[in-house]
């Protein structure tokens, strides 16, 4: 198995949140996830693909250094 699948319980771990944001997040397939009768599982890249795709790098601004002209 090339991929470890994690419980929602792990996955909300790994996330810093709660076992309900991972259901809704599968509710509303915006993660993949395994089926395996009733319970779901998901794999851990899914994880780091989720992180990947809402990270959001810094904006740099040059600022003034005297400030705007009147």
């Amino acid at each position: 198995m090339a991929d470890r699948l994690l419980t929602v319980a792990e996955a909300a771990e790994q996330l810093g949140t709660g076992e309900r944001f991972i259901r809704r997040l599968i509710a509303e397939r915006r993660i993949r996830y395994v089926k395996i009768g009733h319970p779901v599982r998901i794999p851990e890249s899914a994880v780091a693909e989720y992180v990947d795709a809402h990270t959001v790098e810094p904006v740099r601004r040059i600022r003034a250094r005297y400030g705007k002209a009147a």
